[in-house]
């Protein structure tokens, strides 16, 4: 989410199409599209006011907790525990580095640090963001298939920690160039998809369907603009994995 919010105020700045179509993004769409209302958030926004969001239709809530295994977002617990409080439904994030340490490692430091889960109703599965390296090389250095490797740690641990599938936060772009395009997460893994566009264009390979879309930087809610798609109450099925 760091290098999306970075392109897609360069593309509102030069409002050139060239450079979205280069890195897989365009303009933000003008309206919301169809799902309930979410938003994610790091410490790019600080302590969120988070009865406006809600009083202005936030219904859930992604907030960044780690990255790598060197960083912990300093307002987390405002963010995270903010958003509960008003009443939405709200995950953690982890921002991936593959470049430093093992998918598992970094599992665990993310589980340790805010992103575990819990049957409360309230609570989604943490998600990988997987996309863009902010830092260097686009792929962090990895092969495609050490890539599907490294995702393959990640999850695997955080099931293993948790007992449930990690949301994997992604570009159809980033995706098809680091992992080949790989569909062997989609039978477990919720797909977040992040498009600033009016449609969503080309899913990754192997999903029928995304679970969020990450449609705009910026809008009503702080941070960036998302829909679930779908109802409230298939949201709290996700959140509940099941019945609760």
């Amino acid at each position: 989410m760091n290098r999306l919010r970075a392109i897609a105020g360069t593309l509102l700045a030069t409002a050139t199409m060239v450079a979205a179509a280069t890195f897989g993004v365009v303009t933000p769409a003008a309206a919301a599209p169809a799902g309930l209302p979410g938003m994610d958030v790091s410490s790019y926004q600080g302590n969120v006011n988070w009865s406006a969001a809600w009083t202005n239709g936030a219904r859930f809530a992604y907030v960044k907790a780690t990255e790598g295994t060197y960083y912990t977002n300093p307002y987390f617990a405002q963010q995270y525990n903010g958003s509960y409080n008003v009443g939405m439904i709200r995950g953690a994030y982890h921002f991936a580095r593959p470049d430093t340490t093992t998918g598992a490692t970094q599992a665990n430091y993310f589980v340790d640090h805010g992103g575990g889960w819990s049957k409360d109703g309230r609570t989604l599965p943490g998600a990988l963001d997987i996309e863009y390296n902010p830092y260097g090389a686009t792929c962090y250095g990895l092969s495609q298939s050490a890539m599907r490797s490294w995702i393959t740690s990640f999850v695997n641990q955080y099931y293993t920690r948790t007992g449930r599938w990690a949301t994997i936060y992604t570009t159809t772009d980033w995706w098809t160039t680091c992992t080949g395009n790989y569909s062997g997460f989609a039978a477990n893994n919720p797909l977040w998809l992040a498009r600033y566009a009016g449609t969503v264009g080309t899913l990754p390979a192997g999903w029928s369907t995304y679970s969020f879309w990450q449609w705009a930087s910026s809008g009503t809610f702080p941070g960036d603009q998302n829909v679930w798609n779908g109802t409230l109450d298939r949201l709290k099925v996700l959140a509940c994995n099941g019945p609760c």
